[in-house]
């Protein structure tokens, strides 16, 4: 037996015995294949199609994965399928529609909408990332889209809602409501500039709130949430915001049937109560809780997630999933599982939409064309030689730190020296030049801390020896380093005086965060800020850079070292 046939059949039995249980972590409870047809007309039959954390990906990468030409190819096609079935379809997206591709930040995500519209999406969960721009952008952004906007949870001045809070869609003559919610971390890692004017309450209280309202006008048979919230398994949210499982668990049983999510960016596909080493083409398990499906595409329209339900005796069940790759690669195997070194589709091969395709095309050509535009000067060589900048605290290290403690309102910036991949040299700075400094697509974390953790935090990573791209850059303290303990001695953050039971923010890229450079992992607040975009702002912000004004200062002073400028410690 294939290995392909036999998770199919371990997925399958998975979700049959799943069926009528009360496992309170994964009860994926899937009514058997002829459930419906024993109901007959008293079944409806509906798929939901969805993705979430599109972040700009409206064109195909450089190997013609995922991008959204294909993406309608692959809809169109599922649309026709299910409705020569008797059925229809609602496609939903969790948000986060901006931010992440200089293409289509450069065009304030005008060509994902319009693409968007293209596909046919019914609605939209609004994202944190959708407040990256000032509210008249995200306005005219709500002009173009062909479908609502829907978040419960974002209230303006006046005490009225931003946003619809919901939409009733007739789905073969049931009534479905969609509810959209936001995470309230949005308060936290959004600009304070574009949203200082606007309330982002608690969603499992509004979502509470609206489900009551939705009840006692009896106007919908199937109430789901359509989500950017994230989910994490077993509520373990760290430093986030909490997300879809504790939404599902704090309402009450089964008052929500399905969660459609986004924003943790990751593929919600269980085994039991952890996740499943999910690879493209597997079978995949959504999780349950109390009563609700909880399902999320992982990111970028890589995927599209298919939920077929059947509606009987006023219960919803879910028949079958898939996350169905968007022409996404994997690492070809032998006959006996080692890899060979080359890749191959995941997948169906999915020819992207001729028309859509041409018409993203001219999208595409425009934001090439404005990667040479002018967003800043410097009066003076920003260095970011690797001779330099991996041995010593140089101008753009420091710029780069600050520009990424800035963007949050962090205390400390600490930014990894081997992120840091060229110079720039005097005059004037274009996005391309941007893209060369920070090329990798790392995003901005935020971390709270007391001082006692900072210093044990730092200890080890104002250590990390010079010639390493773990070398740090670091902005906003004052310390000596010993780099024979490997510990610090902080005098100063941010301007004040030091203490150790004091709370303070720290920046660190993510790459950072998850150990790379052998740093010291941390669970962080993803605040999904794209390094390249931060470095853009904080660039087109300034105008003139003055280059000495992040000059090294003396902040930093190393001991029990060979140098000066970091720690080396010679035999």
């Amino acid at each position: 037996m294939s290995n392909a046939l036999t998770k199919g059949l371990v997925a399958s039995a998975i979700l049959a015995s799943l069926a009528g249980c009360n496992n309170s972590d994964n009860d994926a409870a899937i009514a058997k294949a002829n459930s419906c047809a024993e109901a007959g007309d008293a079944c409806t039959r509906f798929t939901i199609l969805h993705t979430n954390d599109h972040h700009g990906r409206f064109w195909k990468n450089s190997k013609n994965e995922y991008g959204m030409a294909a993406r309608k190819t692959l809809v169109d096609q599922i649309r026709a399928e299910v409705e020569a079935n008797g059925g229809e379809t609602l496609l939903l997206s969790g948000g986060d529609i901006n931010t992440g591709v200089p293409e289509s930040d450069l065009q304030d995500a005008v060509p994902d909408f319009i693409g968007m519209n293209q596909i046919g999406y019914d609605a939209m969960a609004v994202g944190n990332h959708e407040f990256d721009n000032p509210l008249e952008i995200l306005d005219s952004q709500r002009s173009i889209a062909n479908f609502p906007m829907l978040a419960a949870n974002i209230y303006k001045a006046d005490g009225t809602r931003y946003f619809d809070p919901y939409k009733i869609f007739d789905v073969n003559g049931l009534k479905v409501a969609v509810i959209g919610l936001t995470t309230e971390d949005t308060v936290k890692i959004g600009n304070p500039e574009f949203i200082s004017e606007l309330t982002f309450t608690d969603p499992k209280v509004e979502a509470a709130k609206v489900i009551k309202e939705i009840q006692a006008a009896k106007t919908a048979d199937v109430i789901l949430a359509s989500t950017h919230m994230g989910h994490y398994a077993r509520s373990l949210h760290g430093s986030n915001a909490p997300g879809d499982v504790t939404l599902a668990n704090y309402l009450e049983t089964g008052a929500l049937q399905a969660i459609i999510g986004g924003h943790s960016q990751n593929p919600v596909c269980m085994e039991g109560s952890a996740y499943a080493d999910f690879k493209p083409g597997d079978d995949c398990v959504p999780d349950k809780q109390n009563g609700t499906y909880i399902m999320q595409a992982y990111e970028w329209g890589k995927y599209v997630g298919r939920a077929d339900f059947e509606y009987f005796n006023h219960e919803l069940h879910l028949s079958s999933y898939k996350l169905i790759p968007v022409n996404l690669l994997k690492k070809e195997t032998d006959a006996q599982g080692n890899e060979t070194g080359a890749e191959v589709l995941a997948g169906e091969k999915i020819e992207p939409d001729a028309a859509l395709e041409q018409l993203l095309s001219y999208y595409q050509e425009q934001g090439q064309e404005k990667l040479g535009e002018v967003i800043a000067t410097s009066d003076g060589l920003l260095d970011g030689e690797r001779s330099n900048v991996r041995y010593k605290q140089t101008n753009l290290g420091r710029l780069v730190a600050e520009a990424q403690r800035s963007k949050v309102v962090a205390d400390i910036g600490v930014m990894n020296s081997g992120g840091v991949r060229a110079s720039i040299a005097a005059g004037e700075i274009s996005y391309r030049d941007v893209l060369t400094v920070q090329p990798f697509g790392n995003t901005v974390t935020l971390s709270t801390m007391t001082g006692q953790q900072i210093t044990d935090y730092l200890g080890p990573v104002a250590s990390i020896q010079i010639g390493s791209g773990g070398y740090a850059q670091i902005t906003g303290v004052k310390m000596s380093v010993d780099c024979t303990a490997q510990t610090v001695n902080i005098n100063e953050i941010n301007g004040k005086t030091f203490s150790a039971s004091d709370s303070y923010t720290l920046t660190v890229p993510s790459f950072s965060a998850a150990g790379g450079d052998g740093y010291p992992v941390i669970e962080p607040q993803q605040t999904g800020y794209v390094d390249a975009d931060v470095l853009y702002d904080f660039f087109k912000k300034q105008g003139s850079i003055v280059a000495s004004d992040y000059n090294p200062v003396g902040d930093i002073v190393y001991t029990n070292s060979d140098s000066s400028d970091g720690c080396l410690i010679t035999p």
